[in-house]
Protein backbone atom coordinates (compact mmCIF):
# COMPACT_ATOMS: atom_id res chain seq x y z
CA UNK A 1 0.00 0.00 0.00
CA UNK A 2 1.17 3.52 -0.73
CA UNK A 3 1.66 5.70 2.33
CA UNK A 4 0.45 9.28 2.53
CA UNK A 5 0.21 11.74 5.45
CA UNK A 6 -3.17 12.31 7.07
CA UNK A 7 -4.34 15.52 8.73
CA UNK A 8 -2.21 14.85 11.82
CA UNK A 9 0.93 14.20 9.83
CA UNK A 10 0.91 10.44 10.40
CA UNK A 11 1.68 8.20 7.43
CA UNK A 12 -1.32 6.06 6.55
CA UNK A 13 -1.71 3.22 4.07
CA UNK A 14 -4.88 1.26 3.38
CA UNK A 15 -5.40 -2.13 1.77
CA UNK A 16 -7.89 -4.99 1.95
CA UNK A 17 -7.13 -8.49 3.21
CA UNK A 18 -9.54 -11.22 2.15
CA UNK A 19 -10.55 -14.14 4.35
CA UNK A 20 -7.82 -16.78 4.42
CA UNK A 21 -5.33 -14.49 2.71
CA UNK A 22 -1.86 -13.75 4.12
CA UNK A 23 -0.33 -10.33 3.55
CA UNK A 24 3.13 -9.24 4.63
CA UNK A 25 3.67 -5.71 5.92
CA UNK A 26 7.28 -4.56 5.64
CA UNK A 27 8.36 -1.23 7.12
CA UNK A 28 11.72 0.09 5.92
CA UNK A 29 13.53 3.38 6.24
CA UNK A 30 16.61 4.06 4.14
CA UNK A 31 17.50 7.78 4.02
CA UNK A 32 19.94 7.23 1.18
CA UNK A 33 17.27 5.81 -1.16
CA UNK A 34 14.26 8.01 -0.44
CA UNK A 35 11.49 7.43 -2.89
CA UNK A 36 12.63 3.94 -3.81
CA UNK A 37 10.23 1.20 -2.77
CA UNK A 38 11.96 -1.64 -0.95
CA UNK A 39 10.01 -4.83 -0.43
CA UNK A 40 11.40 -8.23 0.57
CA UNK A 41 10.29 -11.20 -1.52
CA UNK A 42 7.37 -13.09 -0.04
CA UNK A 43 9.46 -16.26 0.03
CA UNK A 44 12.04 -14.50 2.20
CA UNK A 45 9.36 -13.32 4.62
CA UNK A 46 7.82 -16.79 4.79
CA UNK A 47 11.25 -18.27 5.49
CA UNK A 48 11.92 -15.82 8.32
CA UNK A 49 8.54 -16.60 9.88
CA UNK A 50 9.23 -20.32 9.70
CA UNK A 51 12.62 -19.87 11.35
CA UNK A 52 11.05 -17.84 14.13
CA UNK A 53 8.29 -20.37 14.73
CA UNK A 54 10.75 -23.27 14.74
CA UNK A 55 13.02 -21.54 17.24
CA UNK A 56 10.26 -20.83 19.72
CA UNK A 57 8.62 -24.23 19.35
CA UNK A 58 11.93 -25.95 20.03
CA UNK A 59 12.59 -23.70 23.01
CA UNK A 60 9.06 -24.26 24.37
CA UNK A 61 9.27 -28.05 24.14
CA UNK A 62 12.64 -28.13 25.90
CA UNK A 63 10.92 -27.12 29.15
CA UNK A 64 11.36 -30.04 31.54
CA UNK A 65 8.43 -29.36 33.86
CA UNK A 66 5.36 -31.50 33.16
CA UNK A 67 3.36 -31.00 36.35
CA UNK A 68 -0.21 -29.87 36.73
CA UNK A 69 0.76 -26.21 36.30
CA UNK A 70 2.65 -26.79 33.05
CA UNK A 71 0.74 -24.14 31.11
CA UNK A 72 1.44 -21.39 33.67
CA UNK A 73 5.06 -22.46 34.06
CA UNK A 74 5.71 -22.51 30.32
CA UNK A 75 4.07 -19.13 29.82
CA UNK A 76 6.23 -17.73 32.61
CA UNK A 77 9.35 -19.28 31.09
CA UNK A 78 8.53 -17.64 27.76
CA UNK A 79 8.06 -14.30 29.49
CA UNK A 80 11.47 -14.63 31.14
CA UNK A 81 13.13 -15.64 27.88
CA UNK A 82 11.62 -12.61 26.18
CA UNK A 83 13.20 -10.38 28.82
CA UNK A 84 16.60 -11.44 27.45
CA UNK A 85 18.59 -9.03 25.29
CA UNK A 86 19.98 -11.46 22.73
CA UNK A 87 23.11 -9.53 21.63
CA UNK A 88 24.61 -9.47 25.15
CA UNK A 89 22.72 -12.01 27.27
CA UNK A 90 21.62 -9.31 29.71
CA UNK A 91 18.15 -9.65 31.22
CA UNK A 92 15.73 -6.79 31.73
CA UNK A 93 13.71 -6.67 34.97
CA UNK A 94 10.59 -5.57 33.06
CA UNK A 95 10.10 -4.01 29.62
CA UNK A 96 8.18 -0.96 30.88
CA UNK A 97 8.69 2.22 32.86
CA UNK A 98 6.51 4.09 35.33
CA UNK A 99 3.48 1.83 35.48
CA UNK A 100 2.37 2.81 38.98
CA UNK A 101 2.49 0.81 42.19
CA UNK A 102 -0.46 2.97 43.27
CA UNK A 103 -2.80 4.51 40.70
CA UNK A 104 -2.29 8.25 40.94
CA UNK A 105 0.77 7.78 43.14
CA UNK A 106 4.45 8.65 42.74
CA UNK A 107 6.03 5.19 43.09
CA UNK A 108 6.63 4.88 39.37
CA UNK A 109 10.01 3.48 38.36
CA UNK A 110 11.95 2.62 35.22
CA UNK A 111 12.66 -1.14 35.11
CA UNK A 112 14.14 -1.35 31.61
CA UNK A 113 17.59 -2.34 32.86
CA UNK A 114 19.38 -5.45 34.00
CA UNK A 115 19.55 -5.86 37.77
CA UNK A 116 22.14 -8.40 38.93
CA UNK A 117 19.67 -9.60 41.56
CA UNK A 118 16.68 -10.02 39.28
CA UNK A 119 18.76 -11.58 36.53
CA UNK A 120 20.34 -14.15 38.85
CA UNK A 121 16.94 -15.18 40.21
CA UNK A 122 15.53 -15.41 36.69
CA UNK A 123 18.42 -17.68 35.72
CA UNK A 124 17.63 -19.94 38.66
CA UNK A 125 14.06 -20.39 37.41
CA UNK A 126 15.20 -21.08 33.85
CA UNK A 127 17.88 -23.55 34.94
CA UNK A 128 15.32 -25.32 37.10
CA UNK A 129 13.38 -26.00 33.89
CA UNK A 130 16.45 -27.20 32.00
CA UNK A 131 17.58 -23.99 30.27
CA UNK A 132 21.30 -23.40 30.86
CA UNK A 133 22.49 -21.50 27.79
CA UNK A 134 20.86 -18.31 29.03
CA UNK A 135 22.88 -18.56 32.24
CA UNK A 136 26.15 -19.08 30.37
CA UNK A 137 25.44 -16.05 28.17
CA UNK A 138 24.64 -13.88 31.18
CA UNK A 139 27.77 -14.91 33.07
CA UNK A 140 29.88 -14.14 29.99
CA UNK A 141 28.23 -10.71 29.81
CA UNK A 142 28.89 -10.18 33.51
CA UNK A 143 32.54 -11.15 33.14
CA UNK A 144 32.80 -8.71 30.25
CA UNK A 145 32.06 -5.85 32.64
CA UNK A 146 35.65 -6.19 33.81
CA UNK A 147 34.84 -5.87 37.50
CA UNK A 148 37.85 -7.83 38.86
CA UNK A 149 40.05 -5.67 36.63
CA UNK A 150 39.14 -2.47 38.41
CA UNK A 151 35.60 -1.56 37.36
CA UNK A 152 33.03 -1.00 40.09
CA UNK A 153 30.21 -3.53 40.32
CA UNK A 154 26.87 -1.74 40.08
CA UNK A 155 23.47 -3.03 41.14
CA UNK A 156 22.15 -2.64 37.58
CA UNK A 157 23.31 -1.92 34.04
CA UNK A 158 22.00 -0.85 30.67
CA UNK A 159 21.41 -3.76 28.32
CA UNK A 160 23.93 -2.66 25.72
CA UNK A 161 26.71 -1.42 27.97
CA UNK A 162 26.16 2.31 27.54
CA UNK A 163 26.73 4.55 30.59
CA UNK A 164 23.79 4.45 32.97
CA UNK A 165 21.47 7.44 32.47
CA UNK A 166 20.58 9.79 35.29
CA UNK A 167 17.07 9.38 36.69
CA UNK A 168 14.87 12.02 35.04
CA UNK A 169 11.23 13.04 35.26
CA UNK A 170 9.36 13.52 32.00
CA UNK A 171 7.09 16.30 33.22
CA UNK A 172 5.31 16.67 29.88
CA UNK A 173 3.79 13.19 30.22
CA UNK A 174 0.64 12.57 32.24
CA UNK A 175 1.50 8.99 33.15
CA UNK A 176 -0.72 5.93 33.29
CA UNK A 177 -4.12 7.03 34.62
CA UNK A 178 -2.61 10.26 35.87
CA UNK A 179 0.20 8.60 37.80
CA UNK A 180 3.07 11.06 37.76
CA UNK A 181 5.97 11.40 37.46
CA UNK A 182 6.98 9.31 34.47
CA UNK A 183 10.65 8.44 34.94
CA UNK A 184 13.55 7.36 32.78
CA UNK A 185 16.73 6.09 34.37
CA UNK A 186 16.88 4.73 37.90
CA UNK A 187 18.80 6.34 40.76
CA UNK A 188 19.07 2.98 42.52
CA UNK A 189 21.88 2.02 40.13
CA UNK A 190 24.32 3.84 42.40
CA UNK A 191 23.04 2.38 45.67
CA UNK A 192 24.91 -0.05 47.90
CA UNK A 193 23.08 -3.39 47.77
CA UNK A 194 25.17 -6.07 49.42
CA UNK A 195 22.84 -8.92 48.50
CA UNK A 196 23.81 -8.91 44.82
CA UNK A 197 26.94 -11.00 45.44
CA UNK A 198 24.89 -13.77 47.03
CA UNK A 199 22.35 -13.94 44.23
CA UNK A 200 25.01 -14.05 41.52
CA UNK A 201 27.18 -16.67 43.25
CA UNK A 202 24.13 -18.80 44.03
CA UNK A 203 23.27 -18.80 40.32
CA UNK A 204 26.86 -19.66 39.35
CA UNK A 205 26.87 -22.51 41.88
CA UNK A 206 23.60 -23.85 40.51
CA UNK A 207 24.95 -23.63 36.95
CA UNK A 208 28.07 -25.55 37.94
CA UNK A 209 26.11 -28.25 39.76
CA UNK A 210 23.51 -28.65 37.01
CA UNK A 211 25.86 -28.71 34.03
CA UNK A 212 29.03 -30.12 35.63
CA UNK A 213 30.97 -27.80 33.36
CA UNK A 214 34.29 -26.46 34.58
CA UNK A 215 34.28 -22.90 35.87
CA UNK A 216 36.33 -20.78 33.42
CA UNK A 217 39.31 -18.96 34.91
CA UNK A 218 37.72 -15.61 34.08
CA UNK A 219 34.58 -16.54 36.03
CA UNK A 220 36.75 -17.69 38.91
CA UNK A 221 38.26 -14.20 39.05
CA UNK A 222 34.72 -12.83 39.32
CA UNK A 223 33.86 -15.30 42.09
CA UNK A 224 36.91 -14.33 44.14
CA UNK A 225 36.19 -10.65 43.62
CA UNK A 226 32.60 -10.95 44.85
CA UNK A 227 33.60 -13.08 47.83
CA UNK A 228 36.28 -10.53 48.75
CA UNK A 229 33.80 -7.67 48.53
CA UNK A 230 31.44 -9.62 50.78
CA UNK A 231 34.17 -10.15 53.37
CA UNK A 232 34.95 -6.43 53.29
CA UNK A 233 31.39 -5.14 53.34
CA UNK A 234 28.98 -7.47 55.12
CA UNK A 235 29.17 -5.49 58.38
CA UNK A 236 28.09 -2.28 56.63
CA UNK A 237 24.52 -1.00 56.16
CA UNK A 238 23.02 -0.86 52.67
CA UNK A 239 19.85 0.02 50.76
CA UNK A 240 18.61 -3.57 50.65
CA UNK A 241 16.61 -5.65 48.21
CA UNK A 242 13.79 -3.08 48.15
CA UNK A 243 16.18 -0.23 47.29
CA UNK A 244 14.86 2.06 50.02
CA UNK A 245 15.51 5.76 49.55
CA UNK A 246 15.27 6.63 53.23
CA UNK A 247 18.86 5.82 54.18
CA UNK A 248 20.96 2.71 54.59
CA UNK A 249 20.19 0.12 57.25
CA UNK A 250 21.41 -3.25 58.42
CA UNK A 251 18.84 -5.26 56.48
CA UNK A 252 18.53 -8.91 57.44
CA UNK A 253 18.02 -9.97 53.81
CA UNK A 254 21.34 -8.39 52.84
CA UNK A 255 23.17 -10.15 55.68
CA UNK A 256 21.54 -13.43 54.69
CA UNK A 257 22.68 -13.08 51.08
CA UNK A 258 26.19 -12.19 52.27
CA UNK A 259 26.14 -15.55 54.03
CA UNK A 260 24.97 -17.14 50.76
CA UNK A 261 27.78 -15.45 48.82
CA UNK A 262 30.44 -16.84 51.15
CA UNK A 263 28.81 -20.26 51.34
CA UNK A 264 28.63 -20.63 47.56
CA UNK A 265 32.16 -19.32 47.11
CA UNK A 266 33.38 -22.02 49.51
CA UNK A 267 31.43 -24.69 47.64
CA UNK A 268 32.68 -23.52 44.25
CA UNK A 269 36.28 -23.40 45.40
CA UNK A 270 36.30 -27.06 46.40
CA UNK A 271 39.74 -28.40 47.21
CA UNK A 272 41.73 -27.07 44.31
CA UNK A 273 41.43 -23.31 44.29
CA UNK A 274 42.21 -20.47 46.70
CA UNK A 275 42.66 -22.64 49.78
CA UNK A 276 43.96 -19.71 51.82
CA UNK A 277 40.97 -17.60 50.91
CA UNK A 278 38.53 -20.43 51.58
CA UNK A 279 39.51 -20.48 55.25
CA UNK A 280 38.78 -16.74 55.42
CA UNK A 281 35.44 -17.19 53.66
CA UNK A 282 34.46 -19.95 56.09
CA UNK A 283 35.36 -17.80 59.07
CA UNK A 284 33.32 -14.84 57.85
CA UNK A 285 30.44 -17.11 56.85
CA UNK A 286 30.28 -18.36 60.44
CA UNK A 287 30.28 -14.80 61.79
CA UNK A 288 27.45 -13.69 59.51
CA UNK A 289 25.41 -16.71 60.56
CA UNK A 290 25.95 -15.97 64.24
CA UNK A 291 24.80 -12.37 63.75
CA UNK A 292 21.61 -13.40 61.95
CA UNK A 293 20.69 -16.03 64.52
CA UNK A 294 21.43 -13.87 67.57
CA UNK A 295 20.24 -10.43 66.39
CA UNK A 296 18.11 -11.10 63.33
CA UNK A 297 15.43 -13.08 65.15
CA UNK A 298 13.28 -11.14 67.64
CA UNK A 299 11.80 -13.37 70.33
CA UNK A 300 9.24 -10.74 71.30
CA UNK A 301 7.98 -10.39 67.74
CA UNK A 302 8.36 -14.10 67.06
CA UNK A 303 10.01 -13.56 63.69
CA UNK A 304 13.11 -12.76 61.74
CA UNK A 305 12.80 -9.01 61.29
CA UNK A 306 13.48 -6.50 58.55
CA UNK A 307 16.67 -5.21 60.15
CA UNK A 308 19.23 -6.59 62.54
CA UNK A 309 18.05 -5.77 66.06
CA UNK A 310 14.74 -4.40 64.78
CA UNK A 311 11.06 -5.17 65.31
CA UNK A 312 9.47 -4.39 61.93
CA UNK A 313 8.42 -7.31 59.75
CA UNK A 314 9.56 -7.75 56.16
CA UNK A 315 8.39 -10.45 53.75
CA UNK A 316 11.96 -10.90 52.49
CA UNK A 317 12.55 -13.06 55.59
CA UNK A 318 10.43 -15.70 53.85
CA UNK A 319 13.42 -16.48 51.62
CA UNK A 320 15.46 -17.96 54.50
CA UNK A 321 14.61 -21.65 53.92
CA UNK A 322 15.28 -21.32 50.18
CA UNK A 323 18.92 -20.38 50.75
CA UNK A 324 20.02 -23.37 52.80
CA UNK A 325 20.43 -21.23 55.91
CA UNK A 326 17.71 -22.99 57.95
CA UNK A 327 15.21 -25.73 57.14
CA UNK A 328 11.59 -24.69 56.48
CA UNK A 329 10.42 -26.64 59.52
CA UNK A 330 12.72 -24.77 61.92
CA UNK A 331 10.48 -23.26 64.65
CA UNK A 332 11.84 -19.76 63.98
CA UNK A 333 11.06 -20.03 60.28
CA UNK A 334 7.56 -21.36 60.94
CA UNK A 335 6.90 -18.58 63.45
CA UNK A 336 8.11 -15.98 60.94
CA UNK A 337 5.70 -17.33 58.35
CA UNK A 338 2.79 -17.02 60.76
CA UNK A 339 3.72 -13.45 61.78
CA UNK A 340 3.90 -12.45 58.11
CA UNK A 341 0.49 -14.00 57.46
CA UNK A 342 -0.97 -12.20 60.47
CA UNK A 343 0.50 -8.75 59.89
CA UNK A 344 1.60 -8.33 56.27
CA UNK A 345 -1.29 -9.79 54.28
CA UNK A 346 -4.55 -8.56 52.80
CA UNK A 347 -6.98 -11.10 51.35
CA UNK A 348 -4.17 -13.65 51.58
CA UNK A 349 -1.71 -11.60 49.50
CA UNK A 350 1.56 -10.37 50.98
CA UNK A 351 2.89 -6.83 51.32
CA UNK A 352 6.67 -6.36 51.32
CA UNK A 353 6.50 -4.37 54.57
CA UNK A 354 4.24 -1.76 56.16
CA UNK A 355 6.70 0.50 57.97
CA UNK A 356 8.04 3.85 56.71
CA UNK A 357 10.45 3.67 53.76
CA UNK A 358 11.13 7.31 52.93
CA UNK A 359 8.58 7.63 50.12
CA UNK A 360 5.04 9.05 50.12
CA UNK A 361 1.98 7.01 49.20
CA UNK A 362 1.10 3.34 49.33
CA UNK A 363 1.63 0.30 47.14
CA UNK A 364 -0.06 -2.99 46.36
CA UNK A 365 0.73 -6.45 47.61
CA UNK A 366 3.85 -7.95 46.06
CA UNK A 367 3.45 -10.97 43.79
CA UNK A 368 7.01 -12.17 44.52
CA UNK A 369 6.41 -12.11 48.28
CA UNK A 370 3.08 -13.86 47.91
CA UNK A 371 4.76 -16.67 45.97
CA UNK A 372 7.41 -16.85 48.71
CA UNK A 373 4.58 -17.59 51.12
CA UNK A 374 3.42 -20.37 48.78
CA UNK A 375 6.95 -21.79 48.88
CA UNK A 376 7.06 -21.84 52.66
CA UNK A 377 3.66 -23.48 52.97
CA UNK A 378 4.66 -26.14 50.45
CA UNK A 379 8.03 -26.81 52.08
CA UNK A 380 6.29 -27.21 55.45
CA UNK A 381 4.05 -29.86 53.90
CA UNK A 382 0.94 -27.65 53.91
CA UNK A 383 0.17 -28.52 50.32
CA UNK A 384 -3.51 -27.62 50.19
CA UNK A 385 -2.86 -24.15 51.61
CA UNK A 386 -0.01 -23.69 49.15
CA UNK A 387 -2.18 -24.79 46.23
CA UNK A 388 -5.02 -22.50 47.22
CA UNK A 389 -2.79 -19.42 47.38
CA UNK A 390 -0.88 -20.37 44.21
CA UNK A 391 -4.07 -20.77 42.19
CA UNK A 392 -5.38 -17.49 43.55
CA UNK A 393 -2.20 -15.74 42.42
CA UNK A 394 -2.14 -17.17 38.90
CA UNK A 395 -5.79 -16.19 38.63
CA UNK A 396 -4.71 -12.55 38.57
CA UNK A 397 -2.71 -13.06 35.36
CA UNK A 398 -3.83 -11.28 32.22
CA UNK A 399 -5.39 -13.09 29.28
CA UNK A 400 -1.83 -13.59 28.02
CA UNK A 401 -0.83 -15.30 31.25
CA UNK A 402 1.31 -12.36 32.38
CA UNK A 403 1.73 -10.82 35.83
CA UNK A 404 2.86 -7.40 36.95
CA UNK A 405 4.95 -6.60 40.00
CA UNK A 406 2.06 -5.98 42.39
CA UNK A 407 -1.63 -6.69 42.92
CA UNK A 408 -4.27 -4.44 44.47
CA UNK A 409 -5.93 -6.80 46.97
CA UNK A 410 -9.12 -4.73 47.11
CA UNK A 411 -10.06 -4.26 43.44
CA UNK A 412 -7.86 -7.06 42.02
CA UNK A 413 -5.98 -4.75 39.64
CA UNK A 414 -2.46 -5.48 38.47
CA UNK A 415 -0.07 -2.73 39.56
CA UNK A 416 3.49 -1.81 38.67
CA UNK A 417 5.64 -2.62 35.67
CA UNK A 418 4.45 -5.44 33.42
CA UNK A 419 5.32 -8.16 32.74
CA UNK A 420 7.57 -8.47 35.77
CA UNK A 421 10.44 -10.94 35.86
CA UNK A 422 10.28 -11.25 39.65
CA UNK A 423 6.67 -12.44 39.50
CA UNK A 424 7.21 -15.05 36.80
CA UNK A 425 10.39 -16.55 38.23
CA UNK A 426 8.58 -16.87 41.56
CA UNK A 427 5.62 -18.59 39.90
CA UNK A 428 7.97 -21.20 38.43
CA UNK A 429 9.67 -21.89 41.73
CA UNK A 430 6.36 -22.15 43.60
CA UNK A 431 4.95 -24.62 41.07
CA UNK A 432 7.99 -26.86 41.51
CA UNK A 433 7.84 -26.54 45.29
CA UNK A 434 4.24 -27.73 45.26
CA UNK A 435 5.23 -30.68 43.06
CA UNK A 436 8.04 -31.59 45.43
CA UNK A 437 5.79 -31.31 48.49
CA UNK A 438 3.13 -33.52 46.91
CA UNK A 439 5.76 -36.17 46.25
CA UNK A 440 7.75 -36.11 49.48
CA UNK A 441 5.95 -33.99 52.08
CA UNK A 442 7.61 -31.44 54.34
CA UNK A 443 11.27 -30.62 53.82
CA UNK A 444 13.03 -31.37 57.10
CA UNK A 445 16.54 -30.18 56.26
CA UNK A 446 18.18 -27.06 54.82
CA UNK A 447 18.96 -27.08 51.09
CA UNK A 448 20.88 -24.82 48.75
CA UNK A 449 19.27 -23.84 45.47
CA UNK A 450 21.28 -26.53 43.69
CA UNK A 451 20.17 -29.19 46.18
CA UNK A 452 16.58 -28.00 45.84
CA UNK A 453 16.79 -28.31 42.05
CA UNK A 454 18.12 -31.84 42.38
CA UNK A 455 15.33 -32.66 44.82
CA UNK A 456 12.43 -31.43 42.67
CA UNK A 457 13.84 -33.33 39.71
CA UNK A 458 12.96 -36.56 41.50
CA UNK A 459 9.23 -35.78 41.75
CA UNK A 460 8.35 -37.51 38.48
CA UNK A 461 7.05 -34.25 37.00
CA UNK A 462 10.22 -33.42 35.07
CA UNK A 463 11.19 -34.99 31.77
CA UNK A 464 14.68 -35.88 30.65
CA UNK A 465 15.69 -33.80 27.64
CA UNK A 466 18.78 -32.74 25.81
CA UNK A 467 20.28 -29.78 27.64
CA UNK A 468 19.19 -26.38 26.41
Amino acid sequence: ADLSPDSSGALVGRFTVKEGERVWVSINYFPEVKGERVKPPRAEADDELEKTLSYWKEWWHACRYEGCYAEQVRRSALALKLLTYEPTGALVAAPTTSLPEEVGGVRNWDYRYTWLRDSSLILYALMLLGYHDEAADFFEWLDGLGVPRGNRLQTMYTLDGRPFPAECRLEHLEGYRGSRPVRTGNAAHDQTQLDIYGEVLDAVHLYHERTRRDIPDAWWDDIQFMAARTVEGWREPDNGIWEVRGGRRHFLYSKLLCWVALDRAVRLAGRTRARRRVSEWKRERRRVRELILTEGYNEEVGAFTQCIGGKALDASALIIPQTGFLPPTDPRVKSTVERVRERLTAHGLVYRYLNEDGLPGDEGTFALCSFWLVDNLAMQGRVEEARELFEKLVGYASDLGLLSEEIDPVNDELLGNYPQGFSHLALIRSATNISRAEATGAKEHAQTSAEHAEDVEQTGQFKKVTEK
